[in-house]
């Protein structure tokens, strides 16, 4: 593995924002650490840059252990939240920063920051001063600067948090691609579970300083290891009488339910049957419209749950009595979620994950 942080802790006074921290990435990966705010992602960037020294445990970077390395001599990129870019300088010094700092040649440096120019999709701006630049292309300034010393890692501290929507859909998609150019091992920091399962190759979800699972997007967002995870990922109804619901028994007096809105199907009429015993009557509370699609909350008996219908299905509204099929959930309890399938879709109705 190219990077293993192995029984990290740290605390800040009484705060303990690293507990027990081990995982390990492989070279040429992209890395999402995805987690709530305060569950210790930010803190396990900055001790793998050197920025903070971990109390106990070793970071290890390609077979090397790295604690007592400064962040110098690390070999790492590091692209802060707010850019970071010196105002002062232009285009063309800021991304020059580094490579004057390690002394090369004036005929390298041109060199090199034409060719990152290139590769962030921004040739021409050398002269610009930052705020001449929108906040979209100041990220990418910052990052062509982090890559101009040509690091072996690429840190990312929510590298679009302070960019509008419309251009951080548009980053995500080009700062995959850039990525996938350089082959750089590459791990970035999020609250943002869309942008993490767009983006990475794996997501390390953190709660309270504990990594609670480490997987791909598909994995970690189909398969739910722990009930924080479970909860975290997904927009989901919390049940507590899930055993209610047709097709589900309850599997325990201290059990609740997650159910996820694709896990709730509005049926047309014409496919419900007289002797079909997994369908459920549902008045309809609330349609939003979202776009491209409408969120729409109903009542079961109530129960309150949330699922999208498509826009080919038309509008509802608020009264709306409909027939829908909830065709999985996941029960959890303190320690354990187990995926529970409608009975009446799956005989073999539950299975550990």
């Amino acid at each position: 593995m190219y990077i293993e942080l192995k029984n990290i802790n740290k605390s800040f006074g009484d705060f303990q924002a690293s507990k027990e921290v081990n995982f390990a990435i492989e070279k040429g990966k992209l890395v999402g650490l995805l987690g709530p705010s305060g569950s210790g992602k930010t803190t396990i960037l900055r001790m793998l840059a050197g920025l903070e020294h971990q109390d106990s445990g070793d970071i290890c970077i390609n077979g090397n252990v790295v604690n007592d390395l400064p962040s110098s001599q690390r070999g790492i990129g590091f692209v802060f939240q707010n850019y970071a870019l010196f105002p002062y300088l232009t285009v063309y010094d800021n991304i020059a920063y580094g490579l004057k700092i390690q002394k090369k040649d004036k005929k390298f440096i041109k060199q090199r920051v034409t060719e990152l120019l290139d590769l962030v999709g921004l040739p021409g701006l050398e002269k610009r001063y930052p705020d001449q630049l929108s906040g979209g292309q100041r990220q990418r300034i910052a990052l062509a600067r982090a890559l101009a010393p040509n690091p072996e890692l690429l840190l990312l501290d929510e590298p679009f948090a302070a960019i509008d929507a419309k251009v951080r859909q548009e980053l995500r998609t080009w700062l995959r691609e850039t990525i996938d150019k350089i082959g750089i091992t590459s791990i970035f920091v999020t609250h943002d579970q869309d942008e993490a399962i767009e983006v990475a190759d794996e997501i390390i979800i953190t709660n309270e300083g504990r990594v609670e699972q480490m997987g791909d997007p598909v994995e970690i967002y189909l398969h739910p290891k722990t009930p924080f995870v479970a909860q975290f990922i997904g927009k989901s109804s919390i049940i507590e009488d899930y055993g209610k619901l047709k097709g589900f028994d309850s599997i325990g007096p201290d059990t609740k339910a997650i159910i996820r809105p694709e896990f709730v199907e509005i049926k047309n009429p014409k496919d419900i049957t007289e002797e079909s015993s997994i369908y459920e009557h549902a008045t309809v509370e609330q349609s939003i419209f979202r776009g491209n699609y409408f969120e729409v909350l109903l009542n079961i008996r109530g129960i309150t749950l949330r699922t999208n219908s498509p826009l080919v299905n038309g509008p509802l509204k608020s009264g709306d009595k409909v027939w829908v099929v909830i065709n999985q959930m996941y029960v959890f309890d303190d320690k354990t979620t187990t995926t529970l399938t409608n009975k009446g879709l799956d005989i073999s109705s539950m299975y550990y994950i």
